[in-house]
């Protein structure tokens, strides 16, 4: 939405405070003959834009995320220009107003009723409007409010180091081309949010972007709009599935995790002969049967000698039919009269009974798995079965973990400004889970050079790294894969925590790259909206059906964007944990689930979408997991 002086939207509604109808004809004729009439009315509006910032920063900051840049609630902005003296009114001006200062004739009771309730009325009017667009207010805050700031003439008495409207609030990016996003693989129009359409239209100019005192170049405002969080995550499976895969003839021992890239087909019938399903007799005939001393037939043996009618040997499970056997009695349903030598069954006998067929599995040229299939034990078992020593499989993708950060220790306990790498111990066992094979991460700091060198010399299907994706004066990650080329698919998701993560992909058939964020529950919230999709397609492993869980209490939403919010399983519910701040771990430990909370929040008892973890799903199945 373009502030008001933008070249499109809305106008500021002019009835409302610090707006301003840009109709001549609306004005007052005094206020058109009075240039300084005009110049104090424009000067009234910078404690005005002030408030706006204020506002929008509270309403910005309601879930704990970085309130934006440029001016805070309760900063001084730019002083106001000091009016110039009005001119003296016109003996026409001057008539009109004492005419308006004259007393009111009095009116008569039912006069008065009807003002009154006309008056009532008038407020209830006014409040339902406010209500109506208080939500809009909130979203166009701060862009009125910078606009507003921006149109004024700075005064000789701005506050001593306040940067002047038209210089840079804070450190700014890099301006190195961007892929449009109109790219063959970038973002359809439906997966970027309705807020981020609003705010990537170019707002009026404040002036020359100057110098932030960084080495890098500054950049300009964003030309690559957010994408919804639902786009994101459908961009980054599409991208996946789409990527090249290599496939593999894995031994059994190792297929584990991977997708099938060739169909099993039955090799053999299953069972290959009739075999007995129970430890018991094998009879032939009618009974009673006579017992064959010394005789039985076991598991693993070689062709059984032939059963006459009438007779009765013991049998172990799995072992071969004789022929001509009728059936098999269990132990526990037979009765052996020894004095006698005679078997006799406790309950009737059926033909057939307590035999496995040859073929009742399967017929040797049966499909017994499709191409796309996840490896799990069972399906080790089932291949094992039918014949196979190895299995044709698509391989692991491979990703490189790449930590940024000079702050981060390695060991010990915090001190000076340092802190615990959180995410390098984390991101590893974790895509590992995911299906992935990955490297040892490399912390390279806060260091251009490296970072370049790093992407450019990297054989993996998947590059991830942590930290540097915002607009700080280290924050790297933008310039370098501009300059090498990059085609930069997602940048900023419209998702709390983790809203400034990225996905970038490199020219020649290079590998992806997803930048997370650097506080951890954000580069958590960033794997599973970009990472886990990719490498799922990139995989080949099939998608978990969604599935849906009420909530056990109100859980809070962002005014804009979609919030994922650590949750534990209770019963058929899912109850939210505290500690979700983007830079907390304590409620992701605990959790077996994210939810997936709509913009504004939702009521006690309404459906979510839950994101299993890798450890709470169902089909966690990778060789090791988290080794």
């Amino acid at each position: 939405m373009t502030a008001p002086g933008g070249e499109t939207g809305d106008p500021l509604p002019a009835d409302r405070p610090g707006g301003r109808s840009t109709d001549a004809a609306q004005r007052s004729p005094a206020a058109q003959r009075s240039p300084a009439v005009q110049r104090s009315s424009a000067a009234a509006q910078q404690p005005h834009a002030a408030d706006l910032i204020g506002r929008a920063g509270d309403a910005r900051t309601a879930d704990g995320t970085r309130e934006p840049d440029g001016l805070r609630a309760g900063e001084a902005g730019p002083a106001a220009e000091v009016p110039e003296p009005e001119e003296a009114p016109t003996a026409a001006e001057a008539r009109a107003a004492e005419k308006a200062r004259a007393p009111a004739k009095p009116c008569t009771a039912a006069e008065g009723r009807s003002a009154e309730t006309l008056r009532a009325e008038t407020r209830s009017a006014e409040e339902a409007r406010t209500a109506e667009t208080r939500a809009v207010e909130e979203e166009r805050a701060v862009e009125q409010a910078l606009a507003l700031v921006g149109r004024q003439v700075p005064s000789a008495h701005s506050a001593p180091g306040r940067p002047l409207p038209s210089e840079p609030v804070g450190p700014s990016l890099s301006s190195a081309p961007r892929t449009p996003a109109a790219s063959s693989e970038g973002p359809s129009a439906a997966d970027v949010s309705p807020a981020a359409r609003s705010r990537a239209r170019p707002a009026a100019s404040h002036g020359s972007s100057g110098s932030s005192g960084s080495s890098r170049p500054s950049r300009s405002s964003p030309s690559h709009p957010t994408t919804s969080w639902t786009g994101a995550r459908a961009l980054a499976e599409r991208l996946g599935r789409s990527a090249p895969r290599a496939a593999h003839r894995l031994p059994l021992d190792r297929a584990l995790g991977h997708v099938l890239a060739e169909a099993v087909v039955a090799l053999t019938d299953l069972p290959s002969f009739d075999t007995s399903a129970m430890d018991g007799w094998v009879v032939a005939g009618p009974g009673p049967w006579s017992v064959r001393e010394g005789e039985g037939v076991l598991a693993g043996h070689s062709t059984a000698v032939p059963l006459p009618d009438g007779t009765a040997v013991p049998i172990a499970t799995g072992a071969r039919i004789p022929s001509e056997a009728t059936a098999v009695i269990r132990s526990e349903h037979a009765h052996a009269d020894e004095t006698k030598g005679l078997l006799h069954s406790t309950r009737p006998v059926v033909p057939g009974q307590d035999i496995r067929p040859r073929g009742q599995e399967c017929r040797s040229g049966d499909q017994l798995l499709p191409v796309g299939t996840l490896v799990t034990p069972p399906v080790l078992g089932l291949a094992a079965a039918a014949g196979y020593d190895a299995l044709v499989a698509v391989g692991r993708p491979r990703v490189d973990v790449l930590v940024l950060g000079d702050e981060l220790l390695t060991v010990g306990l915090p001190r000076e400004g340092l802190i615990r790498d959180a995410l390098g111990p984390m991101l590893a066992p974790w895509l590992r889970a995911l299906g992935a094979e990955v490297t040892a991460p490399k912390r390279l700091g806060d260091d251009a050079d490296a970072l370049r060198r790093a992407l450019t010399t990297s054989d993996a299907d998947l590059i991830v790294t942590t930290g540097g994706t915002a607009a700080g004066p280290v924050d790297h990650v933008h310039p370098v894969l501009a300059d090498t080329g990059a085609e930069l698919l997602v940048d900023g998701v419209a998702v709390r925590p983790g809203h400034p993560m990225l996905l970038a992909r490199f020219p020649d058939g290079g590998p992806y790259l997803v930048g997370l964020p650097g506080n951890p529950l954000a580069a958590v919230s960033g794997l599973l909206t970009l990472a886990e999709p990719l490498l799922r397609g990139i995989a080949g492993r099939p998608a978990q059906d969604a599935f849906r869980v009420p909530v056990h209490e109100e859980v809070q939403g962002h005014p804009h964007d979609t919030r994922l919010v650590p949750v534990v399983h209770r019963g058929d519910r899912v109850v939210p944990l505290h500690y979700n701040g983007p830079a907390m771990l304590r409620g992701i430990a605990a959790a077996d689930g994210l939810a997936v909370v709509p913009p504004g929040g939702v009521r006690s008892g309404t459906e979510v979408e839950i994101l299993d973890l890798p450890w709470a799903s169902a089909t966690p199945w990778t060789e090791g997991c988290f080794t």
